[in-house]
């Protein structure tokens, strides 16, 4: 019986150092080379923490681009219940929710083709980027609101449209908060964002 017991702790003791130690701390290792990656892509503005690169965050004023709508929590946007609606194609909720932001969206569009992002929540609800046919479509707003030129402030967006990783993964999109944050540096708001 012995001969059987002491093979098996010798194994789970081997395993618990390599696996639950040395693969963890060596892991740790290797991300402290990145550290703004493994600090959480955190934004900075003077100092202080304004967002994460990887978290969107809901900017509701008329100055700033709008994010992606969030099933996120109660009110979207919540990190801490990360989820999509889980609403079918078919699901008369989900119809109704979409045909409610499109129909808002309609007068800025103002005629021109509403990007499906504008009205769809992401699988996570938390999507930092929106497509730069979306964010586009904001800029008039944007724009009026700011007392800026509509065509420096689509420059502006421009110039923050992010191709595809690697050139071949996903599509070009732009990070709202770098965006909002560019955007009250070359022509300040108003009123200054939740945060």
């Amino acid at each position: 019986m012995l001969s059987l017991l002491r093979p098996a702790l010798v194994s789970m003791g081997l395993f618990t150092l390599l696996l639950g130690v040395a693969y963890p701390l060596a892991i740790t290792g290797i991300a402290q080379t990145m550290p703004f990656q493994a600090g959480g892509s955190l934004v900075r503005e003077g100092g202080k923490v304004v967002g994460s690169e990887l978290i969107g965050q809901n900017f509701a004023e008329a100055g700033y681009l709008h994010g992606r709508p969030s099933a996120a929590g109660s009110d979207g946007y919540d990190a801490s219940a990360s989820s999509g609606s889980n609403l079918g194609p078919l699901n008369p909720d989900l119809a109704k929710r979409i045909k409610a932001s499109a129909d808002a969206l309609r007068v800025e569009a103002g005629g021109a083709a509403i990007p499906a992002d504008a009205v769809t929540t992401s699988a996570s609800g938390l999507d930092p980027d929106i497509s730069p046919a979306y964010a586009d479509l904001q800029a008039a707003r944007i724009a009026a609101t700011r007392g800026a030129p509509a065509e420096q402030v689509r420059a502006l967006i421009a110039r923050h449209v992010e191709g595809r990783t690697f050139g071949v993964v996903g599509q070009p999109r732009v990070n709202v908060l770098k965006t909002n944050l560019a955007l009250d540096a070359a022509y300040p708001a108003r009123q200054p964002p939740p945060r």
